[in-house]
């Protein structure tokens, strides 16, 4: 296994914090405890994918307290991400989406170290890209090969991982729910990446059968925008590959692109502490 071994709790409790991040992040001990602000304070998350579910994403990490982020994309803001991405703003129009996420970071939390990889994770470098001791990966691409790949390789090396499937084509944002890679439904994404998995990685093919990957998805029937300019639930033409760009495909709102990308965060964040809700 390549990730760091993780601090005990006994040698966290006696990690020490600052005053100003303890001042900061007092409401987030309030929810987790001491022992909990601890944990995220070490914590060390690789959001792939800096659009519109990973912008929020680390927006939310960075506002826990999370200690250290690594941030991949090789993308530039572009204006048409002004209706899903938080980044995407007057003035960083054409400037690495990586890069602007760090400065807004940096500036919610001074102390938060902040790694900038202006890049795209391929298969083909997932060991020297993702071999990093992090406590959590989350997955907020959108090109099957490339979840796939990675899945497969966090299973291998036992790397806490949280996938996140389609965001576009979506209204409703009470539908997003979490779910085990084998149980996710209406969503065409994790579908294909489910399929994938199995035809070349080695999963199994029994239905009934966990994959042991948790899923951030909806349950919402998807609508698909057609030629005339109407919107409805059916796929247009056939054979056709949709996804969420800058031009065409399928269409996004922030309410539900944020929505997916908080929940993941929250599914980090229950990984690294690893306690329920406390019982009083």
């Amino acid at each position: 296994m390549n990730s760091q071994p993780h601090p005990n709790e006994e040698t966290l409790a006696h990690v020490p914090l600052s005053d100003d991040y303890r001042f900061r992040f007092g409401g987030i001990a309030r929810l987790y405890g001491e022992e909990g602000l601890v944990k995220i304070a070490k914590s060390h998350v690789a959001v792939i994918g800096i659009g519109g579910v990973g912008s929020w994403t680390a927006e939310a990490l960075a506002r826990s307290g999370v200690g250290q982020l690594t941030l991949f994309d090789l993308d530039d803001v572009c204006v048409s991400n002004v209706n899903r991405q938080l980044h995407a703003l007057e003035g960083t129009i054409g400037q690495p989406k990586v890069a602007v996420m760090a400065e807004r970071l940096q500036r919610i939390n001074p102390e938060i170290q902040v790694h900038q990889a202006i890049a795209f994770v391929t298969p083909q470098k997932l060991p020297e890209q993702l071999d990093q001791g992090f406590d959590v990966i989350i997955d907020a691409t959108d090109t099957v090969p490339v979840k796939a790949a990675l899945i497969a390789w966090c299973k291998r090396h036992k790397q806490r991982l949280v996938v996140v499937g389609g965001a576009g084509g979506q209204l409703d944002a009470t539908a997003v729910k979490t779910a085990d890679l084998a149980r996710t439904t209406q969503d065409p994404l994790l579908a294909k990446v489910r399929n994938l998995l199995r035809r070349e990685y080695g999963f199994s093919r029994n239905p009934k059968r966990r994959f042991d990957v948790e899923c951030v998805y909806s349950e919402e029937q998807l609508t698909y925008p057609q030629p005339d300019g109407s919107t409805c639930a059916q796929k247009p033409g056939s054979g056709e590959s949709m996804r969420m760009d800058c031009s065409s495909g399928f269409g996004a709102a922030t309410f539900v692109t944020g929505t997916f990308g908080f929940v993941a965060a929250q599914r980090a964040l229950a990984k690294i502490t690893r306690s329920p809700k406390p019982q009083c």
